[in-house]
C-alpha cells in the first residue's frame, strides 16, 4: 500500500530531526525502566512483612480482648462461690495480697527498664484512687447475698454512665460531651435500665418481688464507687503507666483492707476453710485481677480503647449463661428487658466517650 513507504520516511526524518538530547534522555529511561521495577520487586517483601506484622498485631489484641471479656465474666462467680467460705473483708484482703505478689514481678521488671521512679509522691497519688477502690470491694461481695452473680454483672456496666457523669465533673474539657445527644439518651437508657435490672430482683430471703432496699442500696454504692475509682486512677495511669500504678494500687488497696478484716472480719480463714475454697480465691486474684488488667492494655495498645469497650459488654451475657448452669440463675422478663435497656444506653455512652469510660473495667 502507498501509505506504508510514506509513514516510514516520515518517521526516519522525525528520527534524524530529533535533538541528540532528547534521544539520550530516551535511551536512559528505557535503560532504567527494568531498574524501577526490580526497586518495586524488591520493595514488595518489606510491604508484605508490615502487612503480616500488623495481621499479627490484630490477632493478638483480638486474642487478648476475648480472653479478658471471658476473664471479666467469672469475677462475680468466683466471689459468690467464695461467700460460703469467706466474710467480704477477708476475702477481698486476701484477693488483693495475692494480686500484689502475682503483679510483683511485671513492677520489678519495669522498674529495671527505668521510667517513673516509685516514691513517696506515686504512693500520694495513687492513694487516694484506692479509698473508693475499697468500699467498692467491700461492697460488691456483700451484694452478692441479696443478688445472683449474674445479675450483678449486668448491673456493673452501669459503671459507663456513673463514669462518664464524674468525668464531667473532675475533668472541664470533656463538659463539651453533655451536648452530645448519645451521651444524654445513652445516660438515660442506662440509668433506667440499671435499676429496672436490680428492682425486679425477688428477694430470696422472702416472698417479695423486689430486693430488699438495703441491697439495693449496696449494689448502687458498689457500682458508683468503681466507677469514682475509673475517674480518680486516669491521672496516676498516665503519670506511672498501668503496671505501675496498678501494683501501688494493689499494695495500698490491700494495706487497707488488713486493719478492716482485723476488726470486722476474720484474719484466720484460710486456715479454717479447706484447700478447695484458698485454691479458687488464687485462681480468681491471679486471673481476674492481675492477668486481665495486663491482657486488657494488650488489647488496648493493639485494636484500641472503643472496640475494646464495646466487647466488654460481651461480659454480661456469658455471665449470665455461666451462673445460669452453675447456680441455677434465672432472669424475670422485666429484668431481661432492663438489661436490654442498660446495654444499649451503656454502648451509646461508649460511644460518645470512649477516653473516660476506659477506665471502668481496668481492674475487678
Amino acid at each position: 500500500m502507498l501509505w506504508c513507504p510514506l509513514f516510514q520516511r516520515t518517521s526516519a526524518f522525525l528520527t534524524a530531526r530529533r535533538p541528540d538530547a532528547l534521544r539520550t534522555a530516551h535511551a536512559t529511561a528505557v535503560e532504567q525502566f527494568p531498574t524501577t521495577l526490580d526497586m518495586n520487586n524488591r520493595t514488595s517483601p518489606v510491604r508484605s512483612d508490615a502487612a503480616s506484622l500488623r495481621s499479627a498485631n490484630l490477632s493478638k489484641g483480638y486474642s487478648a480482648v476475648f480472653a479478658t471479656v471471658f476473664i471479666w465474666s467469672v469475677p462475680s462467680l468466683f466471689m459468690f462461690y467464695l461467700n460460703r467460705y469467706y466474710d467480704p473483708w477477708a476475702q477481698n484482703f486476701y484477693r488483693y495480697s495475692v494480686a500484689c505478689i502475682a503483679i510483683a514481678p511485671l513492677l520489678l521488671y519495669q522498674i529495671r527498664r527505668g521510667g517513673p521512679r516509685i516514691d513517696m509522691h506515686a504512693v500520694k497519688l495513687c492513694l487516694l484512687p484506692c479509698l473508693p477502690n475499697v468500699v467498692h470491694q467491700v461492697t460488691q461481695v456483700m451484694a452478692l447475698f441479696y443478688i445472683g452473680p449474674g445479675v450483678y454483672t449486668i448491673f456493673t456496666r452501669a459503671s459507663v454512665i456513673f463514669t462518664a457523669l464524674l468525668a464531667l465533673a473532675f475533668f472541664p474539657e470533656e463538659r463539651v460531651v453533655i451536648r452530645q445527644w448519645q451521651f444524654q439518651v445513652g445516660t438515660l437508657l442506662g440509668l433506667i435500665g440499671a435499676f429496672g435490672v436490680i428492682w425486679f430482683q425477688a428477694d430470696a430471703n422472702s416472698h417479695d418481688q423486689h430486693i430488699a432496699l438495703p441491697g439495693l442500696f449496696i449494689a448502687f454504692t458498689a457500682t458508683f464507687c468503681w466507677a469514682l475509682y475509673g475517674v480518680l486512677i486516669k491521672r496516676p495511669s498516665a503519670e506511672l503507666g498501668s503496671i505501675r500504678s496498678f501494683g501501688l494500687v494493689s499494695f495500698i488497696t490491700s494495706a487497707l483492707l488488713f486493719p478492716l478484716t482485723l476488726a470486722f472480719g476474720e484474719i484466720g480463714t484460710p486456715f479454717h476453710t479447706g484447700v478447695q475454697a484458698n485454691l479458687v480465691l488464687i485462681i480468681s486474684a491471679v486471673t481476674c485481677i492481675t492477668l486481665a488488667h495486663v491482657l486488657y492494655y494488650v488489647a488496648i495498645r493493639e485494636i484500641g480503647v472503643a472496640l475494646s469497650q464495646s466487647l466488654q459488654l460481651l461480659c454480661p451475657a456469658i455471665a449470665m449463661a455461666l451462673s445460669a448452669w452453675l447456680y441455677g440463675e434465672r432472669l424475670t422478663h422485666a429484668q431481661l428487658w432492663s438489661a436490654g435497656i442498660l446495654l444499649i444506653g451503656a454502648f451509646l455512652a461508649m460511644r460518645t466517650k470512649p477516653i473516660a469510660t476506659a477506665e471502668t473495667a481496668e481492674n475487678i
